[in-house]
């Protein structure tokens, strides 16, 4: 086992696409780390340059005391399992994990030996004799984290190693792999842009987006007080509701996001009160989840929002409604990254630059050029998402009251960061 720390590694490719920018993050030992995103952010760059396979332009790799930035492959002590389990086609199943073993010198009969001890645990005793091709590839996957994991690395990495299985088979083996790396006891490094695979294995998450870290926490804190508009639009399902709102300060100093026709207050007593109050006609972004709303007949209830019932779909034990309400949808994906609200002004640049950081600069694809406005939502329509009771009695087309929770809203500026700050 050892602890990784990655501190401020960046990635060049061809001297002009930035692949990782400046990323520093820790991961303890024997901690189940899962980085999240979605595709193109860096993940399976970053985890090749942890391995040993990608160079590291700028920054360093650590495993617990010893930098490991220069190491090759073979001296890191990590193991690596592929979105494709890469088998040898010309080798049974108990060879293929056998391998690694004999390569280190062991003989044969305690490399079979361990190989079928990691086969009972992996459910693929009865196929130990086979050949890759005649296995599923759900078969095929176990086999090659067993090859993985024989050598008992002091790092697990898997770079989506079940996102070419069925839905059955994926539920299947994530919790093997949850159980099986736990039990080892192994600092594992999970990539996947599937947000129930991140929520259902990680001791922490880590969402990535453009080569940077958004937000890292556990589970619960990534989910239920995301960091940014992006944290909060990649997770969860139904995706969040993201309001493009207006600050509005009564004579009496209550804070009301307008939203147009429309509007909802916070409670004086609500800490984000405290800041808006002194940012009277800002724009902001509301994020609420669909569970949030609650369908009211009371027109006299406050906070609360009507629109007209477009579309509804039912779902088993619950039925999701598609709501227009005539409110600005920010799409989280078109949300630029800048300085937050509450960020300190510069004070100028009091220390000098490095070579690599002006490199970078220089080199920055566009994507990364940061956004100062909501931009225009991307949705076929405008509607509110939310959840209702499975046996909700509700026509197309009628007019409906929503109540809003205020209390389990998040505000963002419109960089995407949090009106109030996050510390973890």
């Amino acid at each position: 086992m050892t602890a990784i720390r990655l501190d401020g590694v960046s990635k060049v490719f061809e001297g002009e696409h930035l692949a990782v920018d400046e990323l520093s993050l820790d991961i303890a030992d024997g901690e189940f780390m899962v980085l999240l995103g979605p595709s193109g952010c860096g993940k399976t760059t970053l985890l090749r340059m942890i391995a040993g396979l990608e160079r590291v332009t700028a920054g360093e790799v650590w495993f617990g005391r010893t930098n490991g930035t220069r190491l090759p492959p073979k001296d890191r002590q990590v193991a690596m399992v592929f979105q494709t389990g890469a088998l040898y086609p010309n080798r049974t199943v108990r060879e293929n994990i056998m391998f690694p073993l004999q390569i280190a010198g062991h003989g044969d009969d305690h490399a079979s030996s361990t190989a079928a001890g990691l086969a009972q645990i992996l459910s693929i005793e009865s196929v130990l004799d086979r050949m890759p091709r005649t296995l599923s590839g759900g078969q095929r996957q176990r086999v090659a984290i067993g090859r993985a994991l024989v050598r008992r690395p002091n790092v697990f990495l898997l770079d989506e190693p079940l996102s070419n299985l069925d839905a059955t088979m994926r539920t299947e083996l994530r919790q093997e792999i949850g159980a099986m790396t736990r039990d080892l006891n192994v600092t594992t490094l999970y990539v996947t842009h599937d947000q129930v695979e991140a929520l259902t294995l990680a001791d922490r998450i880590a969402v990535m987006r453009e080569g940077r870290i958004e937000d890292v926490g556990t589970p619960a804190q990534v989910y239920n007080d995301p960091a940014t508009a992006f944290v909060a639009g990649f997770l969860g399902s139904p995706r969040i509701n993201l309001l493009s709102a207006t600050v509005r300060v009564t004579a009496h100093h209550r804070v009301a996001l307008d939203f147009g026709a429309q509007s909802v207050s916070l409670s004086p007593t609500d800490r984000r009160s405290l800041i808006l109050r002194h940012h009277e006609g800002a724009q902001v972004i509301v994020g609420a989840r669909s569970n949030a709303f609650r369908v009211i007949t009371d027109e006299d209830v406050a906070n609360q929002l009507t629109g007209t019932l477009r579309a509804f779909e039912f779902h088993g034990q619950q039925s999701i409604a598609f709501v227009e309400c005539g409110i600005e949808v920010v799409d989280p994906d078109r949300v630029g990254i800048a300085k937050p609200m509450h960020a300190t002004p510069d004070v100028g640049s009091a220390a000098p630059t490095s070579l690599m950081t002006r490199v970078l600069s220089r080199v920055r694809s566009p994507r990364s050029t940061p956004q100062t406005e909501i931009l225009p939502p991307t949705h076929r329509r405008a509607d509110l998402v939310i959840e209702l009771p499975a046996n909700a009695n509700l026509t197309r087309g009628t007019r409906i009251h929503l109540a809003l929770d205020t209390t389990q809203i998040h505000l963002f500026d419109t960089t995407g960061h949090r009106v109030d700050r996050i510390t973890r």
